[in-house]
């Protein structure tokens, strides 16, 4: 196995000594271990964040996307519109639920969701659409959110790279009808691995949500005598024919959370910096074109991508193979369009118009982008880089 000097990393954190006298705290003295005060704070702490209630903790962002298929209440030939550049799990829940997908085409410049794409794809059996703020990249939707009232289309916000990033002065999650954000282990903040958040803004809506995580747990609706009896607790549906789930984090990964949360607003401001740094250090060479939204509209660099322009003799896999053998530098290429995976073939998602998505990722290429990097590592990626595209240019 090649020794790199900066790998693709799975992991984006670490954790300081406080943060894990923290957490030893909790290990020690928390009970229950699961679904207890820690869990109420952290939604609480992560309420105040975003600034919107009805905010519940789940297991992943993929749980919190299957909480939000349910809540729609999918019937036979419902259409759900979901950009084909993004990670499977932004589609899946509704495909299982019973939804038709369409594939939006992405803006080639910021490589999220065209939106006028995504109206040409409307029909009257689109239910909603997801917006994913992909690579922490705000997608600025606001001139489709009248249009998606009129047409009855909700509207489903993927934040899972994207929390902390604004659109104006709108936090990501905060204007669609749902959304979900992640804390797997690779993203922005994490909660010791896995975990995620759902928000669903209609009051009625959200009261289904904890029993929908926790396998429907309940009260009993009348007045008990005794605690224990008929049983120490009641299950019950909170949708029509739709049976319960168990997303829940526990305590620990809450505590994760709320220690992780207080950092936030730092660790992407260092994300921006050295994405800043790293764009304006390569600026010279064309060839590479990377994303920068406007000032309102802020980029926090979950990850770090950038489109290679081809030529007749060279392309991006020259840079990615010349990156790893010459510097033992990892990178990766990212989001395969989702009609290409055999899984969404086989359930008849082939169908597809998206020729943006298809040159992009062609020609993406992703950097090792890891908050933990040091100064130095960060430096010798931006030294390499130049010096693997000075080197193709004389082959171009």
């Amino acid at each position: 196995m090649k020794q790199l000097k900066i790998d693709w990393s799975g992991r984006a954190h670490n954790y300081s000594k406080k943060d894990i006298n923290y957490l030893v705290k909790i290990i020690k003295t928390a009970d229950p271990l699961t679904q207890g005060y820690y869990l109420k704070k952290f939604e609480n702490d992560f309420s105040k964040y975003i600034g919107k209630k009805n905010v519940f903790a789940v297991s992943s962002a993929a749980a919190a996307l299957e909480i939000i298929a349910i809540l729609l209440e999918i019937k036979k030939g419902d259409e759900v519109i979901v950009p084909a550049h993004t990670y499977c799990a932004s589609a899946i829940p509704f495909a299982r639920n019973g939804a038709k997908l369409k594939w939006a085409d992405i803006n080639f410049k910021s490589r999220t969701i065209d939106l006028e794409d995504f109206k040409k794809k409307v029909t009257k059996k689109t239910k909603a659409v997801v917006i994913v703020h992909l690579y922490g990249h705000g997608v600025d939707f606001r001139n489709i959110i009248p249009y998606c009232k009129k047409n009855k289309i909700k509207i489903i916000e993927d934040c899972a790279q994207a929390l902390g990033a604004n659109v104006e002065n709108h936090k990501v999650g905060t204007l669609g009808d749902f959304s979900c954000f992640s804390f797997h282990a690779q993203k922005n903040i994490t909660t010791l691995g896995e975990g995620g958040m759902v928000y669903v803004k209609d009051n009625f809506l959200s009261r289904k949500v904890k029993g929908l995580r926790h396998n429907g747990h309940t009260d009993y609706k009348f007045k008990r005598n005794y605690y224990w009896k008929p049983a120490m607790g009641n299950l019950d549906r909170d949708l029509k024919k739709s049976w319960p789930f168990k997303f829940t984090l526990s305590e620990i990964q809450c505590g994760a959370g709320i220690v992780m949360l207080k950092k936030l607003n730092n660790l992407n401001h260092l994300r921006i910096n050295r994405a800043n740094y790293i764009i304006d250090s390569l600026k010279n060479f064309k060839e590479l074109e990377f994303f920068r939204p406007r000032k309102k509209n802020n980029h926090v660099y979950h990850l770090l991508s950038a489109y290679y322009k081809p030529s007749k003799k060279i392309n991006r896999d020259n840079l990615i193979y010349r990156l790893y053998k010459n510097y033992s530098i990892k990178c990766a290429v990212q989001y395969f369009p989702l009609y290409r995976y055999d899984l969404f073939k086989k359930f008849g998602f082939a169908k597809n118009n998206c020729p943006n998505t298809d040159l992009f990722f062609n020609n993406m290429i992703s950097f090792p982008f890891h908050i933990w990097m040091s100064e130095k590592q960060i430096k010798y990626l931006v030294s390499s880089i130049k010096k693997s595209l000075t080197y193709l240019r004389k082959y171009r």
